[in-house]
């Protein structure tokens, strides 16, 4: 059984910076493109960005780019997602998920329970 734990997450006020840590128990770990998502209350899971198994490929959905940066450390089986000038609007439970191939192709085999950032304006 894979788990995901995230950790990192809080409250800040908006213009702050953030940065939240996913460690995976998977021992494929670093054959696998990883991913954030979020989810806000009331409403659907958002993808936030994801990259490949080497740390290259880095997709972002649009309102977070030149904000968030994605990363990773294979070493220590942990992705990470630096969040820089936060909003009010990026409000949400930070979830992490594996993939299933080494690239991103948006499938994902495994998913974190989510760590909660509250942004303040």
């Amino acid at each position: 059984q894979v788990e995901l734990i995230e950790s990192g997450g809080g409250m800040v006020q908006a213009g702050d910076s953030l940065r939240i840590s996913c460690t995976s128990s998977s021992s494929v770990f670093s054959a696998a493109a990883m991913g954030w998502f979020r989810q806000a209350p009331g409403r659907g899971r958002e993808f936030v960005a994801a990259l490949n198994w080497n740390g290259g490929g880095e997709v972002y959905t649009e309102s977070v780019k030149g904000r968030f940066t994605i990363s990773r450390d294979n070493a220590k089986k942990t992705v990470y997602l630096q969040m820089d000038s936060l909003k009010s609007e990026d409000t949400a439970l930070y979830i992490c998920a594996e993939g299933t191939v080494p690239t991103f192709t948006n499938n994902w085999g495994h998913w974190g329970r989510g760590t909660q950032v509250t942004v303040s304006s």
